[in-house]
């Protein structure tokens, strides 16, 4: 091998060491949070029960739930091998990211530089230690595009790719804009293996049919699937323009709405750095071969036609399905993409002066992350104050019922003391004027060990109550109304993040 090939190898495998290392970067420093706890409680079913609670859920397929309920029956449940569960799979797609490099015959400073993007992205960090099912889904759905282009390229591998597809959208419904994307390439590209690629996509829908056939079931029960997008808008200009901020952002990623949604003064300049790179791409496409120039229409097909339906659908269905965290699938394509046109750039200073400035900007991105440390919700409240519960009552001779007024605090109270249960009860309070929740949070469909009630049911001898408000402020509901009704309210608990204030309180019967 000569030197020069082992030197690019080497910086090869330095950039995916810094991308392992940044995926372990802050790994346990947060909670679980909502979405986080349901995979955990879905994959604490057993075998018969699991598929049909996660049916009722209708917005995910089961795969990612099989494999997380393998994994916990594996290690267990401490937060370090939970949250391990998807940095493995975000580390196993760096085989067929390099992969699907080469396939596109890309050369190795592009390859050097779409690792460096696809290492520092601030989205795929995070959804790399998340315990959902997108560092799976970024894994398989980046196996299906290299098995893909290996099948054009070489005509091998059919049977592969159509088992991975199947994997593919039983992991997301997010799963079957890559396999329509592989369809319209075909079309597009080599109409002479339409047939073959049109079995394959007959035998992922036949094979995904039962449980679209589970999923119909459950909406006989349910067919609320606003209930679970509600967090979602329709996309619209500024919805656009955050989502291509999202895909360049290095290290940081907004966590919450009172976060800043971008560090502007980063993905600005690079954002001109890529549309500078394309201009002068653009000029000089004459010289490309013609392999060349299907490999670019190729990665702008799979880094656009995704994002292109999902705002058609997010238009024509009554429910936005639009989202960063779906797009993971678009991530790998479009900072290959990107690559590419920068290492197109003709003029040798320009170029340096580029790469200079990319690198420049990508440290002080990691520097400014360094120092804002890893944030903490205020939805990790209702675990600690669960945790202090515990302890306090550990003696308790007879049932502590708890009163708490939003659905995220019921079910993250239920999570944290389910081993509990016989001497913890959970109670929902609906409907109590002035307290508004957020509507992006509900506790899981076929899911009944939270009792719910109205403002009548807080009658109690004792009991604690658990809610969040910027101050504790007896004049505002709840602690008004519990006042008014002749109780005394004792010393909080209190937990503060994010400008909120969360409280655990004891209330007794004067």
């Amino acid at each position: 091998m000569k030197v020069n090939e082992k030197l690019w190898l080497f910086i090869v495998a330095a950039i995916c060491l810094a991308y392992i290392l940044l995926r372990f970067w802050h790994l346990t420093d947060s909670c679980l949070w909502f979405d986080e706890i349901f995979s955990i409680h879905a994959a604490e079913h057993d075998w018969k029960n699991l598929f049909w609670f996660v049916a009722q859920d209708l917005i995910h397929p089961p795969l990612f739930y099989i494999l997380l309920k393998t994994w916990i029956f594996l290690g267990g449940e401490s937060l370090f091998w939970l949250r391990l569960f998807p940095v493995l799979f975000s580390t196993v797609a760096l085989i067929p990211f390099y992969l699907l490099c080469r396939q596109l015959k890309l050369n190795h400073t592009a390859i050097a530089l779409a690792l460096s993007f696809f290492a520092a992205s601030g989205a795929l960090i995070k959804y790399a230690q998340e315990v959902r099912m997108y560092g799976v889904l970024l894994c398989v759905s980046l196996f299906s595009v290299w098995l893909f282009v290996r099948f054009l390229n070489l005509g091998k591998g059919f049977f592969v790719l159509t088992v991975i597809n199947i994997l593919l959208v039983y992991t997301h419904y997010f799963g079957w804009f890559v396999v329509l994307t592989e369809v319209f390439a075909v079309t597009i590209f080599q109409r002479i293996k339409i047939r073959q690629i049109l079995v394959m996509f007959v035998v992922t829908a036949t094979s995904f049919a039962p449980w679209i056939f589970a999923v119909w079931r459950a909406t006989q029960i349910n067919a609320n699937f606003s209930q679970n997008l509600a967090w979602a808008s329709k996309p619209d200009l500024a919805t656009i323009f955050q989502f291509v901020f999202d895909l360049l952002e290095p290290f940081y990623y907004q966590q919450s709405n009172i976060d800043p949604s971008s560090n502007f003064f980063i993905t600005v300049p690079l954002l001109f750095i890529v549309l500078l790179a394309f201009i002068f791409y653009s000029t000089n496409r004459r010289m490309e071969s013609e392999i060349e120039k299907r490999n670019f229409y190729l990665l702008l097909l799979f880094a656009f036609a995704p994002v292109l339906l999902a705002f058609i659908a997010s238009w024509l269905l009554p429910f936005s399905v639009w989202g960063t965290r779906h797009f993971i699938i678009v991530f790998a394509p479009f900072v290959i993409l990107t690559a590419y046109f920068l290492d197109k750039l003709q003029i040798l200073y320009l170029k340096l002066a580029v790469f200079v400035l990319f690198f420049w900007l990508v440290a002080i991105a990691f520097l400014l992350q360094g120092m804002r440390g890893a944030p903490v919700s205020i939805l990790c409240a209702w675990g600690n104050l669960a945790t202090d519960l515990r302890e306090t009552e550990q003696n308790s001779v007879v049932p502590t019922k708890v009163f708490v007024f939003e659905d995220v605090a019921a079910y993250n109270f239920w999570f944290a003391l389910r081993d509990r249960e016989k001497q913890f009860q959970i109670i929902k309070v609906n409907d109590i004027p002035e307290l508004v929740e957020d509507a992006a949070y509900f506790l899981p469909r076929g899911f009944d060990a939270v009792q719910t009630t109205d403002e009548s049911g807080l009658q109690e001898e004792r009991f604690f109550i658990a809610f969040r408000d910027t101050e504790w402020n007896e004049t505002k509901p709840p602690l008004r109304n519990l006042i008014e009704k002749g109780y005394k309210i004792g010393e909080p608990q209190i937990f503060t993040a994010q400008g909120l204030k969360a409280f655990l309180v004891e209330v007794k019967n004067r």
